[in-house]
């Protein structure tokens, strides 16, 4: 009998998170897919190819299966935002609780904001000094998602700048190993973010407004929404609402400036290689709840098999020359917002942001350039810069 192919990739090592690339390159020609005892308690398996992942996040037997993270009594804020969501949920939960948010973004609250969008990016372009340079993921890329979907669902601007903390405090526990701190901020911010959403979502009881908290507290008893669901899909939405937006932007500026590029006459393009090339979220967990065969390996029930993301959209069994970043890149079957019926309920809002910021950016500043070498975040899971500081160019 053939023994599973192993690895011994450390996905928490800091220069591992730095530039993950060239170890997956290595990992995809040895296996598609490995088992590693390193990456949880009881370890994990990992996909390297695009095949592999997308057979993971469309086989129906790999779901999510959201654990509560111990000390319960100590985490519970952060573990109530996270059991009640339905990113981590299955059907027929995951269906009630997607239903109605879906259901909102159809009625063309998307394709309302367009022009608000638009004349976010005027603004905040505005404020800039392209001849000193510039911060354009602290200027730009940050208060522009945020301060979008903060319109969306109905939260006052004025607490934009705490939506990004509490954000980035929250996703920081999704990385494979965080430490006590980043564990006691989480668990902080997510009871401060639930504390506001709540005081939201009680108003908005007594007083309706045309905006997507409105639209949930009215499906309360339509879809049998607890209290606790509401407030944590108003959480989800605020918080996987910009935090993707803001690091693909990032990443993909980056991507883009250091391969000497510039968008392709049709922005969506670029925009989808922006996606792609150097993804924003690395990796996407599921648990088998019978035994799964991918690729020549049986996943056992209980055992987890993480889609290696970034991996996928390297692949170059599908992508042609791909860890070049190309602006025009088409066809482009990436799957930055993963597949199946966890695909990314915001990517039209994603798309749409991203493809009205990045075409404004370069219409003010088309010889725009990298002014100093960009500072990481230091994360995997969730990839991204916390600074790039560009100019205007000569």
């Amino acid at each position: 009998m053939r023994s599973a192919p192993t690895t011994s990739l450390d996905l928490s090592s800091a220069a591992f998170a730095a530039d993950p690339y060239p170890s997956f390159a290595q990992e995809r020609h040895r296996h598609e897919i490995a088992w590693s005892g390193s990456t949880g308690p009881a370890g994990t398996w990992l996909t390297f190819s695009h095949a592999a992942a997308s057979a993971v996040l469309r086989d129906r037997r790999l779901q999510r299966l959201w654990r509560d993270r111990t000390p319960e009594d100590q985490l519970e804020p952060f573990n109530l935002l996270h059991r009640n969501q339905m990113m981590e949920n299955e059907p027929p939960v995951h269906t009630r609780l997607r239903r109605p948010v879906a259901a909102a973004f159809n009625r063309g609250h998307v394709e309302r904001l367009r022009p608000r969008v638009r004349a976010l990016a005027a603004q905040l372009l505005d404020e800039v000094d392209p001849s000193a340079g510039f911060d354009v993921i602290g200027s730009y890329a940050e208060p522009l998602p945020v301060l979008v979907i903060a319109e969306l669902l109905g939260v006052p601007a004025t607490y934009a700048p705490q939506l990004r903390d509490w954000s980035q405090a929250i996703v920081r526990m999704y990385e494979v190993a965080p430490s006590q701190a980043t564990i006691d901020a989480a668990v902080a911010a997510a009871a401060d973010f639930a504390g506001l959403v709540r005081e939201l979502v009680a108003e908005r009881r007594t007083q309706p407004a045309d905006d997507l908290i409105s639209d949930l507290v009215a499906t309360e008893l339509t879809e049998g929404l607890s209290d606790d669901e509401v407030v944590a899909s108003v959480v989800l939405l605020l918080n996987a609402g910009h935090e993707a937006s803001v690091n693909v932007f990032g990443n993909g500026l980056v991507s883009m400036l250091r391969a000497g590029a510039r968008p392709a006459d049709d922005t969506a393009l670029t925009v989808e290689e922006m996606l792609r090339h150097d993804s924003a979220l690395q990796l996407f967990e599921r648990t088998a709840v019978e035994p799964v065969e991918i690729l020549g390996v049986t996943v056992e029930p209980g055992q987890k098999v993480a889609a290696l993301l970034g991996a996928a959209n390297r692949d170059p069994a599908v992508f042609d020359a791909a860890d070049e970043f190309r602006p025009d890149r088409d066809p482009n079957p990436h799957l930055a917002f993963s597949a199946g019926i966890h695909f990314c309920l915001g990517a039209p809002l994603a798309r749409m942001e991203l493809t009205e910021s990045l075409a404004a950016l370069f219409a003010r500043f088309p010889r725009l350039a990298l002014a100093a070498e960009p500072e990481s975040r230091g994360t995997f899971v969730l990839k991204g810069y916390r600074k790039v500081v560009v100019s205007g160019g000569a």
